[in-house]
């Protein structure tokens, strides 16, 4: 087995939450003083040229962020030692039906249903750690037909990569072809049927991950 073939052997995703200041700032959250995630079901993977699919009555945001890989187990992971157990990277995208979420969380539920729906984690092809020397230094771009919604640099993170491996592994065990996906910058807003998203992920001014996604309603049973 082995970490580039994380899209079929990858048994979890993790994916961080308010890990951008001013993107907790935007949707009127406080900015958090530690990690903290969610989960999200493999079954939500879409790779580049499938198409989003927007659920009936949902108001469907975009998150651009760099998912981190897992290249082998492990548990009670320190800071310090995180580096070894990064595979490599991937472009991705965590969608989310925004008012489904916003309605869970008055309610004091999860958001897992907002989160997790088919097509809600599009991700790109994995990206070899050698081809990113520097995770705190990448760039994200997301378009919607051609519009800028979303540029970042992952030095905005509040924590940086090894505290999210470190934090994760504490409480459940990091397993090869897991994804980390590492927060959002600004710039989280709605896209609708019949848009199409478009996103990039550079480092050191060289394109590593260019990624396509029609926007259709969700095809009715």
């Amino acid at each position: 087995m082995s970490a580039s073939n994380f899209l079929r052997t990858g048994r979890k995703i993790v994916a961080i939450g308010r890990n951008y200041s001013e993107h907790a700032k935007e949707l009127g959250n406080a900015v958090p003083t530690a990690p903290f995630f969610f989960l999200k079901p493999t079954s939500s993977y879409i790779t580049d040229g499938q198409s989003i699919e927007v659920p009936a009555g949902a108001e469907v945001h975009h998150e651009l962020e760099l998912a981190v890989i897992i290249g082998k187990d492990g548990r009670n992971i320190s800071a310090k030692d995180a580096d070894s157990y990064i595979a490599g990277y991937a472009l991705a995208l965590d969608m989310t039906a925004r008012n489904f979420q916003e309605q869970a969380k008055k309610k004091g539920m999860p958001w897992s249903a907002a989160k997790g729906y088919d097509t809600f984690t599009p991700i790109g092809d994995f990206i070899p750690r050698e081809q990113i020397s520097d995770y705190n230094n990448v760039d994200l771009l997301l378009q919607i037909d051609g519009v800028t919604k979303q540029q970042g640099n992952t030095r905005d993170m509040i924590f940086g990569i090894p505290t999210l491996i470190e934090n994760v592994s504490s409480i459940m065990r990091l397993e090869e072809g897991d994804v980390i996906l590492t927060g959002t910058p600004k710039g989280v807003g709605p896209v609708l049927p019949g848009e199409t998203i478009t996103c990039e992920l550079a480092y050191g001014g060289k394109t590593l991950s260019h990624l396509r996604f029609p926007v259709i309603d969700r095809p009715s049973p």
